[in-house]
C-alpha cells in the first residue's frame, strides 16, 4: 500500500491480476467460508478492479461492490459476472472514465444479473479521506448505498 500516486501506478501496472484473484482473493474467500454463509468482495481503485475480477473468477463470493476500478477486459470480462454487483464511479475520472463505465454498464445489462451503477459528480478517489479529490457528500452517499446493497445480498 502507498499514498504516492507514482508508486501506486507502478504497483498496479505490475500487478499479476490472475495471481491476485485466484490466489489471494479466492484463498481469502475459501478461508472465510468457514465463518460466514455468504461473502462479498469490495475494493477501491485497484481493489475495485480486483472486485470485478473476483466477480468473474471467484465463485465463493455472493456479491461485490466496486469503487472506481475496472480490470483489463481480457482478464475479467464483465459479461461473465454472475453475482450482484454495485459500482461507484466518478464523472471526472480520467482512469475509469465515464466511457469505460458506460461499457461496463452495457456488459452488465447483457448478463441479466442484478447490478447498480452509481455515478458521482466528483473525481477519482472521491471516497479517500487522504485524497485531494475527497468529497464527503459523495463518499457518504456511496457508503450508505453500499451498506444497503450488502444488507440485501449477504445478510
Amino acid at each position: 500500500m502507498t499514498a504516492q500516486s507514482d508508486e501506486a501506478n507502478h504497483l498496479m501496472s505490475g500487478l499479476d491480476f490472475a495471481d491476485a484473484t485466484s490466489q489471494d482473493l479466492r484463498g481469502a474467500a475459501q478461508h472465510l467460508e468457514a465463518q460466514s454463509a455468504k461473502l462479498a468482495v469490495m475494493g477501491y481503485c485497484m481493489g475495485g478492479a480486483l472486485t470485478i475480477a473476483a466477480a468473474v473468477h471467484v465463485p465463493e463470493f455472493a456479491a461485490g461492490v466496486c469503487f472506481y476500478g475496472i480490470p483489463p477486459k481480457d482478464f475479467a470480462d464483465p459479461a461473465r459476472i454472475r453475482i450482484p454487483l454495485q459500482g461507484h464511479f466518478a464523472n471526472q475520472d480520467d482512469w475509469c472514465t465515464p466511457a469505460a463505465v458506460d461499457d461496463l454498464e452495457r456488459a452488465l445489462k447483457a448478463t441479466g444479473v442484478g447490478f447498480e451503477i452509481h455515478r458521482y459528480d466528483a473525481a477519482h478517489a472521491f471516497a479517500n479521506e487522504r485524497s485531494a479529490a475527497y468529497d464527503v457528500s459523495c463518499a457518504n452517499r456511496a457508503w450508505e448505498r453500499m451498506a444497503a446493497f450488502l444488507k440485501s445480498h449477504i445478510e
